[in-house]
């Protein structure tokens, strides 16, 4: 029998969260997710439209239960944190996806996960795991389940007041709550911004298929990209922020950015001459404990050449 003193007190959790810098937090019981968002999974996968990672087909049972990932789970914490909302590089230089411009938010997001379990009177491991896209659990889905919002349709989770720039975080922990939260409705309506915004028609009414989407090929994919890439990267070599950009619900944010997710002194001064001539030494001071380095220093300078060759005058032809 749980005594009180076992029980997670929802205001608790939610007061505490919003002290560390979460925007958003909710609770739901900790269960498999339900059948037809499994069958979504199932189809998306078989389909191919995970592109080489492989990493989302790998141990899909713990991603559609919590519970197999932590034995004894009870209830799932979901979080968001909110990240700089306007782009803050050069004009005369390249861009980075907004997300990237900081320090990288996998070590942000668990580092105070972690405080909010302390402050909860909660022992990492014996009373559950914090998560931020460092393990098989479908981060979307819970947020939408603990009422965070909703799933627009660029796949990407809009919270009301923050929109879609935002960070999501889990706690799965083995104690029940005294409440949970339901989901929002969606509140996309007809618009399809977001979908006639991708430059590389990633986006359909069944979802998105990575296999095209420009922060798939720009950051996940190794080797060369696929040809006409570079044209529609326009000048972001790292990600894309196009569909959140299209957004209504991104359009007039005015919360303030996180400190931790603005960009370095260093990074703000970058002219497309010091890309161009970017070295891996410069490579690691610049992104040194930043999300950028997911896509490799040979990545970041191959999403370089292709914007550069893109944007080069066509070759005179030759005088007869």
């Amino acid at each position: 029998m749980n005594t009180e003193a076992d029980i997670l007190i929802s205001r608790t959790v939610k007061a505490e969260a919003a002290r560390l810098g979460f925007c958003a937090c909710g609770l739901a019981p900790a269960a498999p997710v339900d059948a037809a968002h499994a069958a979504y999974v199932r189809r998306w996968l078989a389909a191919g439209c995970q592109g080489e990672m492989d990493y989302l087909a790998r141990r899909l049972e713990l991603r559609l239960d919590p519970r197999q990932l932590v034995p004894g789970a009870r209830t799932v914490v979901a979080v968001a944190l909110p990240y700089a909302p306007t782009a803050a590089l050069r004009p005369d230089g390249y861009a980075l996806a907004r997300y990237a411009l900081g320090r990288d938010y996998h070590d942000v997001v668990r580092e105070r996960l972690r405080r909010l379990m302390a402050a909860l009177g909660l022992h990492e491991d014996a009373d559950g795991r914090p998560f931020c896209d460092t393990a098989p659990v479908d981060e979307r889905y819970w947020a939408v389940r603990c009422g965070l919002g909703w799933t627009g349709r660029n796949r990407q989770l809009v919270v009301p007041g923050y929109g879609s720039y935002v960070f999501l975080g889990e706690l799965v922990l083995c104690r029940p709550a005294d409440a949970y939260d339901v989901p929002l409705a969606p509140r996309c309506g007809g618009c399809r911004r977001c979908l006639d915004a991708c430059p590389a028609g990633a986006l359909t009414a069944d979802g998105l298929d990575a296999r095209r989407c420009l922060s798939y090929l720009t950051i996940e994919q190794r080797g060369p990209l696929p040809p006409g890439t570079g044209a529609r990267m326009g000048r972001c070599i790292y990600g894309c922020d196009r569909c959140a950009e299209a957004c209504l619900w991104n359009a007039r944010l005015a919360h303030a950015a996180d400190p931790a997710f603005e960009p370095s002194p260093a990074l703000r001064a970058m002219t497309a001459a010091q890309w161009h001539a970017l070295s891996p030494e410069d490579y690691r001071a610049l992104f040194r404990g930043s999300a950028v380095r997911r896509a490799k220093y040979e990545g970041l300078l191959r999403n370089i050449r292709a914007v550069e060759a893109a944007a080069a005058p066509p070759a005179e032809a030759d005088a007869p």
